[in-house]
């Protein structure tokens, strides 16, 4: 899906965000290959590929990506009122907004995508872990969640396909 010219202007902006964040789409189906790649004997990475550009293509997730970054930002640049500020900017363990926010991508594909999100979440493996590093001084609070959830999104979205479910989005 390489032409913009298909794209919404809110998946236009939602993308370029994730890339500013460093986050391409290579990243994201790296994460689905991990999650799905013990499942089918035949998963290529472009079909990962496709998987997490079908799920990028959702209002919900558009949305989801847009908040989550912005609020990154705001804590980044100590924009936010205490004590909202340091408990994004820590990603204190008890918040889980994030998460709530995380699930409302999760939720577009199905209940297996709650499995799929809770696993990748402890073990984050890939550009998880770089991006729930607190070390480089920037914020991910929200992002991390986020990349995850449309990783297992995705991941969700190839289980249905592979039982032979009809998908509404294609």
């Amino acid at each position: 899906m390489a032409d913009n010219s298909n794209r919404t202007k809110l998946e236009v902006v939602a993308r370029e965000w994730l890339k500013e964040r460093g986050v391409a789409i290579k990243d994201i189906a790296d994460l689905v290959y991990y999650l799905q790649s013990k499942y089918h004997d035949d998963l290529s990475m472009e079909t990962c590929e496709y998987n997490v550009n079908q799920v990028l293509t959702k209002r919900e997730v558009q949305n989801a990506i847009l908040t989550g970054i912005q609020l990154d930002k705001l804590a980044e640049q100590k924009q936010l009122d205490a004590p909202l500020q340091k408990t994004i900017e820590t990603d204190e363990s008890l918040y889980g907004i994030d998460e709530i926010v995380a699930f409302s991508i999760v939720n577009v594909y199905g209940s297996i995508g709650f499995t799929n999100y809770g696993y990748i979440d402890k073990q984050k493996p890939g550009i998880l872990g770089p991006l729930n590093d607190k070390s480089s001084g920037e914020c991910h609070t929200f992002l991390d969640d986020i990349v995850g959830a449309i990783a297992a999104a995705a991941s969700s979205r190839l289980a249905h396909a592979a039982a032979d479910d009809e998908l509404l989005d294609d």
